[in-house]
């Protein structure tokens, strides 16, 4: 067993858990008071963050552990949950890309991260095109097909 905690907490007007149209969000990542704004210094200079944050909200007995159809589905293939990037993991962990637009201090102002109100952050990294696959990335069809309002 290990322990992590919190580096930051997000700010945002997402409420509640939705499924879509996380494109326009604006959040706020600010750290917390263990962290000096000194452990932001350069990530200005990066367009975009990578950003590891826990699922909180999510209740233990939601965790999924068998293949299901995703977003509960039928049209959809039966899969695991390490095939999709539903919330309901066991480790609770969430990973997006977001569009860094300014930094304040302690606080990232971000585009486009998909975690609501008060939500702890694990931890930050720059995005470098280095760590991107070099090669086309191939997913099955019915990904697109969820994701088709995710962003919007």
């Amino acid at each position: 067993m290990f322990t992590v905690r919190p580096i930051a907490y997000v700010s945002n007007q997402r409420q509640t858990i939705e499924d879509d149209y996380w494109g326009n969000v604006q959040s706020v990542i600010e750290l917390t008071n263990e962290f000096d704004e000194e452990c932001l210094a350069g990530i200005e200079e990066f367009s975009h963050l990578e950003v590891i944050f826990y699922f909180d909200r999510v209740k233990d007995d939601a965790i999924q552990y068998k293949a299901r159809h995703p977003r509960n589905n039928p049209h959809y293939p039966k899969v695991g949950i390490f095939a999709q990037r539903a919330k309901n993991r066991p480790n609770k962990l969430g990973l997006t890309t977001v569009k860094l637009i300014k930094r304040q201090g302690k606080k990232l102002y971000v585009q486009g991260l998909d975690a609501i109100d008060g939500t702890p952050v694990l931890d930050i990294k720059p995005t470098m095109k280095e760590f991107l696959p070099p090669e086309e990335v191939k997913q099955p069809a019915w990904t697109t097909d969820i994701m088709k309002h995710y962003w919007k």
